[in-house]
């Protein structure tokens, strides 16, 4: 007996890491942590007690209905009319487990085995790897320094003036790893693009609200076409208790209804009840008070790239990461994996090397979280100092940044 074909996608290497620092925790280690999203705030007050009522209440947890329950689709609703000036009815709302649980549905309903989607690189390995496993070919966008990290129009018609199809582009702003943002203007060129070409657009916007100057908008301001993406998980803290949704184009609603009841009933029931409270003011303002401790963070990070030796950084508009090229480091390590599985042995910190997000160039380059927080993150900082100050310098070697 042999596993399947479409089993054999990488595993996503942060899951990896994260297994590693536990296995080190367990046996003393003291680790700092910068590898994943995962905000230290936790959840909103409000939500963390609606929770425990539903608990202590012993309410009867069933299952919902598979697009989920009325009241939090439309509290996402009136959400989307207050922060982005938009009228989407709840019945264009799915509740999903998870954005991942959105993706793998979205991606089942728009697209079938052969189907070509585009996506950046570097860009979040998930996509990628959901995609392959159900028999899509995924075109890489090579989105570096020149394109701003972010797909382009060009790019897209290249691809069509090759007699090469597309199904779908998958976009996302802020994208992970680099954080990068798409304005109003590029957005509403790629969604006309898309709309035109019948290419299925799929915005992920789960890092909304995490931002740092720039303007975050939803391709749903842009008309009913796009797929939009979001989660509890980033913005409220919440990505443990596994709850996202889609705001869907009308043509997709039915199939989406149809494959969420039999892929997984419904999203969690408790999980749903007590998100409702996610989008009162008091939760609100506690997930904007977040927002300052990564910027706090993100601004000592920046502040250091010439100590550390780095090298470029992708523009860090949003999200909670720095994604930066090694620089000079790479004179002493050969690649980002071998830097990090160094920096985690012999520091206890953790990062992430590029390689989970760009199989072509991402062995030069790193991403750092700033999820934590500041004061984590300035730990992390100074021992990452202190290892590199620890390093024998070789004899320089020409460095090619990508």
């Amino acid at each position: 007996m042999m596993p399947s074909q479409r089993s054999q996608v990488p595993g996503f290497e942060v899951m990896s890491i994260l297994a590693r620092i536990d296995a080190m925790r367990a046996s003393g280690r003291d680790v700092v942590s910068l590898t994943a999203g995962e905000p230290g705030s936790g959840a909103p007050v409000g939500v963390n007690q609606a929770a425990a009522a539903i608990h202590a209440g012993n309410t009867v947890l069933n299952y919902t209905a598979a697009m989920g329950i009325a009241p939090l689709r439309e509290a996402i609703a009136q959400h989307y009319a207050d922060w982005y000036g938009v009228t989407v009815p709840p019945s264009r709302i799915a509740i999903t487990t998870g954005s991942s649980g959105a993706f793998m549905l979205s991606f089942l309903a728009a697209f079938d085995p052969g189907d070509r989607v585009a996506l950046a690189r570097p860009g979040y390995p998930a996509y990628r790897n959901i995609l392959t496993a159900l028999g899509i070919e995924v075109v890489d966008l090579d989105c570096g320094r020149e394109e701003r990290f972010q797909p382009t129009i060009a790019q897209l018609q290249a691809q069509l003036d090759a007699g090469d199809s597309l199904a779908g582009l998958i976009l996302a702003s802020p994208a992970n790893p680099t954080g990068t943002m798409v304005g109003r203007g590029q957005l509403a060129e790629l969604t006309a693009w898309c709309a035109d070409h019948g290419v299925q657009l799929i915005s992920d916007e789960i890092y909304h609200g995490i931002s740092y100057g720039a303007e975050n908008v939803s391709a749903a301001e842009m008309g009913q076409e796009a797929v939009v993406i979001s989660s509890f998980s980033k913005y409220w803290g919440m990505p443990g208790w596994r709850l996202g949704w889609m705001v869907l184009p009308d043509h997709l609603v039915d199939p989406v209804s149809r494959l969420a009841g039999n892929v997984a009933l419904c999203p969690p029931h408790a999980t749903q009840l007590a998100a409702v409270q996610a989008f009162t003011p008091a939760s609100l303002d506690f997930a904007a008070s977040q927002v300052s401790g990564y910027a706090a963070a993100r601004d000592r990070v920046l502040g250091l790239i010439p100590q550390l030796g780095w090298g470029e950084v992708a523009p860090a508009d949003g999200a909670f990461y720095v994604y930066a090229h090694l620089g000079e480091q790479l004179r002493r390590f050969k690649d980002s994996p071998s830097y990090c599985a160094a920096l985690l042995e012999s520091a206890g910190v953790a990062v992430v090397p590029g390689t989970d997000f760009d199989p072509v160039a991402g062995h030069h380059w790193v991403r750092l979280s700033l999820a934590p927080g500041e004061a984590v993150v300035a730990e992390g900082l100074r021992r990452i100092l202190a290892f590199q100050a620890e390093q024998v310098e070789p004899a320089a070697q020409p460095i090619t940044p990508r």
